[in-house]
């Protein structure tokens, strides 16, 4: 196992990145395609190195900042200003910046649609091009875009945003951002401001603006929901599917937002983590001609999640989650992985240590962190950054429900994505009956929004408290192997009410215990005095081993559990209990660790043979 580990790390060094710092040797920081499942040829990455001003007065908009033709000191984009990789390093309270660049839009753009993508600022934004404002958004972690067309002429414009953040509020969802001054507890660095990648694309006015792929494998095909930004009359949609270069399906229909496309696929290879096939898709928008105006490419897996009974089934034959909790922070880059190799390294390095999958937690996870997991087979639960949004307080919703249809949308083609779970321990019910009953309603609200907008189960709440949930879900640090093992057999009354205030009764649903272990050991890398983990630390390698392996051998051998999830992947900052360092780098012997969550029990479709 360790050899496989420095094979891949030897890789990672041949093609120009260093194994924990992963930063690219070209100009450009993040410089693939930032959209895998939408991708289109003309466009322009515009990360790199910017002018910026802190505003912590926010006294920007009476200063005119808008109208700023640069500033002092420099930030290097899409890594946030708390982040080394910035060039900035600045970690106190940010409650407001500026930033600015020069853009060119390529005059063998003009007469076409313009857009200025962000792939994700927290938490407001306004964008202003020339002193002009072309874009206002709310919400710290989904994509938004502004439509510059005007200034498709070949000079040069002032590009600055705006950004504002409350770090202490209430109703804003920061995850697990640390509302004190130091990062304490499982509170970490701060993000603020542009930390995905920045970019453009010319875009035809009447292109595809989004498409939802289906899978259906249980008919052999695959359903296509285009839309467009316009319509002519006489507009075209092609949509060819390959197999490899071989095609294997092409259709062709009026182009409406309206009109679904049937996409069959004889003898269709099914995606699964043992087998990861991805077909790849063409959307072509024709005019009256057939001439090609638009041109997308994507892909999708053939693929079925669905729950039976109280098992979680994937491909129709039921299958257990070896998940492991990934909370998405980097040493150099907070947020932001500092490479795409870093995003996949770490899917990698997971595999590696016997997981099946990943719970991502309060973070959503840029699109090419799914694109990797889709690529090498990783299942994933995608999960809300919804800490720092109270939800007894009415104003949570509005700031809350529109970023997470937006995240749902992003995310709803990914065939490693086989579970939502929009909050993660929304605590107890407050005693004040009208603020308790706002609580319910918006987490009630939530989980029909997530089944709107698509097909896959929907955890409502990671842990602590269910209202309406398809999947039951605990936490559970017990360090006792014993005990734990009790606990799961259910003779104290417990297994399915641990908490008498829950609003909901168990139904029969698929239970997982979706947090436990969290062990602290620490290998050379001690991140302050108020490193920890969950219990007793183990006082040797061996022990850990041993209460490593005995808890996981207690949820197996539990018929009534269908997966877990342990806590966690990496040491995060002063959490110090991840199976890897925050640097990446080994703690442990990976046979050994391999050996112990590699384990699946008889009857589901990934057992151990």
């Amino acid at each position: 196992m360790r050899k496989i580990v420095s094979l891949i790390t030897a890789v990672i060094i041949s093609c120009g990145f260093t194994v924990h710092s992963y930063c690219s040797v070209r100009n450009i920081p993040r410089d693939n395609y930032p959209r895998p499942q939408f991708e289109r040829r003309e466009w322009k990455n515009l990360n790199g190195e910017w002018s910026y001003v802190f505003d912590f007065a926010r006294s920007g908009m009476d200063r005119k900042l808008f109208e700023s033709k640069g500033f002092d000191k420099k930030i290097m984009v899409p890594f946030c200003p708390q982040s080394k990789l910035s060039g900035v390093g600045y970690r106190d309270f940010i409650s407001g910046m500026w930033y600015h660049r020069i853009i060119t839009v390529p005059d063998s753009w003009k007469g076409r649609k313009i857009l200025l993508h962000f792939q994700a600022v927290d938490y407001f934004a306004g964008v202003y091009v020339d002193g002009r404002c072309v874009a206002e958004h709310w919400g710290g972690s989904t994509p938004f875009s502004a439509d510059i067309s005007a200034y498709a002429d070949g000079k040069n414009h002032d590009l600055v945003v705006r950004v504002e953040d409350d770090e202490r509020g209430n109703n804003i969802p920061r995850g697990k951002q640390s509302s004190d001054y130091y990062s304490s507890g499982c509170s970490y660095t701060r993000t603020t401001g542009i930390w995905q990648t920045v970019w453009m694309e010319s875009v035809s006015n009447y292109g595809l603006s989004g498409v939802y792929i289906k899978p259906d494998p249980d008919q052999g095909r695959f359903v296509a929901d285009p839309s467009f930004y316009a319509l002519y009359r006489g507009e075209k949609l092609r949509v060819t599917v390959y197999d490899g270069k071989k095609k294997v399906c092409v259709r062709t229909i009026d182009a409406s937002d309206a009109s679904s496309v049937i996409l069959p696929v004889r003898n269709a290879k099914l995606w699964s983590p043992e087998s990861p096939f991805l077909y790849d898709f063409v959307f072509e928008a024709m005019d009256s001609s057939g001439k090609i105006i638009d041109s997308v490419r994507s892909y999708s897996g053939m693929r079925k999640v669905s729950i039976i009974g109280n098992r979680i089934y994937l491909n129709n034959e039921p299958y257990y989650l070896r998940l492991v909790l990934e909370q998405g922070f980097y040493p150099d880059g907070i947020w932001t992985a500092p490479s795409d190799a870093a995003m996949k390294h770490d899917i990698e390095l997971a595999l590696l240590a016997g997981f099946n999958g990943a719970r991502l937690h309060q973070k959503v996870f840029d699109e090419r962190f799914l694109y990797w997991a889709d690529k090498l087979g990783y299942l994933v639960w995608d999960e809300f950054p919804n800490w720092g949004a109270d939800v007894n307080y009415v104003e949570t919703e509005t700031n809350f429900l529109p970023e997470w249809t937006d995240v749902v949308k992003r995310d709803r083609n990914h065939p490693s994505i086989i579970a939502w779970t929009p909050f993660n321990e929304t605590w107890e019910m407050p005693s004040d009956k009208e603020r308790a009953k706002q609580a319910r309603r918006i987490i009630r609200d939530v989980y029909k929004v997530t089944h709107d907008l698509d097909y896959r189960p929907v955890n409502d709440a990671s842990g602590l408290y269910h209202v309406v949930t398809d999947l039951w879900t605990v936490h559970n640090y017990e360090q006792d192997p014993e005990k734990l093992s009790a606990l799961l057999s259910g003779k104290d009354g417990r297994l399915f009410m641990q908490d008498p205030k829950r609003e909901a009764d168990y139904n029969g649903q698929p239970y997982l215990i979706d947090e436990y272990g969290g062990l602290r050991w620490i290998k050379g890398q001690k991140f302050s005095e108020k490193s920890w983990g969950y219990g007793r630390p183990p006082r040797s390698p061996e022990e850990f081993y041993l209460r490593l392996e005995k808890l996981t051998d207690a949820i197996l051998g539990a018929k009534h559990v269908c997966g877990y999830c342990y806590t966690q992947f990496t040491d995060v900052e002063q959490e110090q209990n991840g199976i890897y360092n925050y640097d990446r780098s080994e703690k442990f012997d990976m046979k050994r660790i391999h050996d112990i969550f590699a384990k699946t029990p008889e009857g589901y479709s990934n057992s151990s043979k």
